[in-house]
């Protein structure tokens, strides 16, 4: 039975909310990219080769709350608290659009940290709980793997003849578009809207909680 958490509809709205999310939170929150830790480690890296420590620091925080979020996806995978807690998935694409929702209350004039590191948070539980369209692995808060397996699947599916292949070429290229758009939207939408921007990403996880319900009444797996 598909579970909806695999669905390609569902990993391509986490993948368009991720892309807005780096364009964010680069724009609007002191030029962290919340989502992307290799990113933040190479600027970690140059801010304290200049002596830049506190902004150094600002680089640390998300990707502590990074390992902190993928060990609770680890615990959550682990059917630990399928017993206290009924449809753990449900709660928590609710807490992070709650997240969202509340970051864009957050005026920029409050330390982008108390931004970031939750954004980081909400983001590790993402690539933690949900990495699979399918029997296809992908990445939802980045771009780089997909791409790579885009042109992978394109080389296997039409120079080997492969229907499989092409089938993953279809998908990998629906997830790069569909980040690429997230990141545009992203972009325009803090030039206009700045740190209220968020709110739409919100949406778009309340939009993934709704198919959730939608797709348990239909009769498939939650």
């Amino acid at each position: 039975m598909t579970r909806t958490s695999t669905t390609l509809r569902f990993g391509l709205l986490l993948t368009m909310a991720n892309g807005f999310l780096d364009a964010y939170t680069y724009l609007a929150r002191g030029g962290v990219f919340a989502n992307v830790q290799t990113a933040n480690v190479i600027f970690f890296a140059l801010n304290m080769s200049q002596g830049k420590v506190t902004s150094a620091l600002a680089h640390v925080w998300p990707l502590m709350a990074f390992i902190a979020g993928v060990g609770l996806a680890s615990h959550l995978k682990s059917g630990r608290v399928d017993h206290i807690l009924i449809h753990p998935l449900r709660w928590t694409m609710l807490l992070q659009a709650v997240v969202l929702v509340v970051i864009g209350f957050v005026p920029t004039t409050v330390a982008h940290t108390y931004v970031t590191v939750p954004i980081s948070f909400v983001a590790a539980m993402q690539i933690g709980l949900f990495r699979n369209i399918g029997d296809f692995v992908y990445l939802p808060v980045a771009t780089t793997g997909n791409l790579m397996r885009l042109v992978e699947s394109g080389y296997t599916g039409f120079v080997d003849h492969d229907a499989r292949a092409r089938r993953a070429f279809r998908i990998y290229a629906a997830l790069t578009l569909f980040f690429t758009c997230g990141a545009l939207l992203g972009a325009f939408a803090t030039h206009v809207w700045t740190v209220h921007a968020i709110w739409l990403p919100a949406g778009v996880l309340f939009v993934t909680l709704i198919l959730f319900i939608v797709d348990e009444r239909k009769g498939i797996e939650p």
